[in-house]
């Protein structure tokens, strides 16, 4: 079995007299998809926070690649190789999809050009249909801006700017919960692409037949705790919602 690129030990947090974790553990290994479920109080986006620079804890260790790591910010995440979309998306609507790709992390232009803060567009355009044809995102123009797209068509722009920055793993948090079937399909397609390509997914989600369907991995939140890892393949989601519930897990 391969080393877990991300692992998380006895992960505790607390906010005042609230346990919201309680000694998690946590892995992510290479080329995987695995689910992050439980229900409405579990912990599930205290724990994506912590793993993503957005939120400290109070005990426990981080490894990237077997090492210690401490994050005080999203950014020391991301230069770890590890990447969030949150439901909100964070684009920037009056732009179009290079240039979210982009955001933040523009191409200058060379020369004395690039000294003047000039951006290089056409390399922007060029790099982010590479990008989008690798990945499978087929979008009405790269010239329009992202508001004017569908949600799904949104949604799968924040999947690939995630996906081509982030070295080993990208988050992503409800990816489909404003989705239509058919958009719905195509974003847990593109999840699949993202980690054929060699990046790991956590996928956090309520929809038990979607995390069937696209993980390989599943692990289940309780209170605060860890009461499961579970092989995609080998379960129901009646057994999903006997570990959520209960934390109490079988394996067929």
């Amino acid at each position: 079995m391969t080393s877990p690129l991300l692992e998380a030990k006895g992960i505790r947090r607390t906010f005042g007299h609230v346990q919201a974790l309680r000694g998690v553990d946590f892995e992510v290994r290479p080329n995987e998809i695995v689910a992050l479920i439980g229900d409405n109080g579990a912990g599930k986006s205290t724990l994506v926070k912590i793993l993503s620079g957005a939120d400290r804890p109070d005990g426990g260790e981080l490894k990237i690649d077997g090492r210690p790591v401490h994050f005080s910010s999203p950014r020391e995440a991301q230069e770890a190789g590890i990447a969030t979309v949150y439901q909100d998306l964070a684009l920037a609507p009056d732009l179009p999809p290079a240039e979210n790709l982009f955001l933040g992390r523009e191409m200058l232009r060379p020369g004395l050009a690039g000294k003047l803060g000039l951006l290089d567009r056409p390399a922007m355009r060029r790099r982010a249909a590479t990008v989008f044809d690798e990945l499978g995102v087929k979008l009405k123009s790269q010239s329009v801006a992202v508001e004017t797209l569908s949600g799904g068509q949104r949604q799968s722009v924040a999947i690939a700017r995630a996906a081509m920055w982030a070295e080993k793993i990208v988050f992503l948090d409800e990816p489909t919960a404003a989705l239509g079937v058919v958009q719905t399909e195509r974003v847990l397609q593109l999840a699949k692409r993202v980690r054929d390509s060699g990046t790991s997914v956590v996928l956090i989600s309520h929809n038990m037949p979607q995390v069937l369907e696209v993980a390989d991995r599943v692990h289940v939140l309780r209170l605060g705790q860890s009461v499961a890892s579970l092989r995609a393949a080998d379960v129901t989601v009646d057994d999903l919602v006997k570990a959520m519930t209960s934390g109490k897990a079988e394996q067929h």
